[in-house]
């Protein structure tokens, strides 16, 4: 299963990438926004908001691609990695 972390911690980005290898999902990080964000989105199959840590214009970005690729999306407020391993229990097999 291919993930796409929006938000989150600069710091976090090789644990949250760890996290989604133990949980059997290759993952990308987009801790900002950079140039070119839409088109490196891809079409994963599941996109997760970190909505404390990203900004409202990223949230939006992020929202446009989802719905016109059909990938579903779970928000979570929290960034910390025990966030990200409830959310990828309810999707991924281990």
């Amino acid at each position: 299963m291919s993930i796409v972390i929006i938000g989150g911690n600069e710091c976090m980005v090789c644990e949250y990438q760890q996290i989604c290898k133990n949980h059997g999902c290759k993952a990308k990080v987009f801790v900002k926004e950079k140039s070119g964000f839409k088109k490196k989105l891809g079409s994963p199959d599941l996109m997760i908001l970190f909505t404390n840590t990203v900004s409202h214009k990223m949230v939006r970005s992020a929202l446009s691609e989802a719905k016109r690729n059909n990938i579903q999306i779970e928000r979570t407020h929290s960034s910390s990695g025990a966030a990200l391993t409830t959310v990828l229990k309810k999707y991924c097999k281990e």
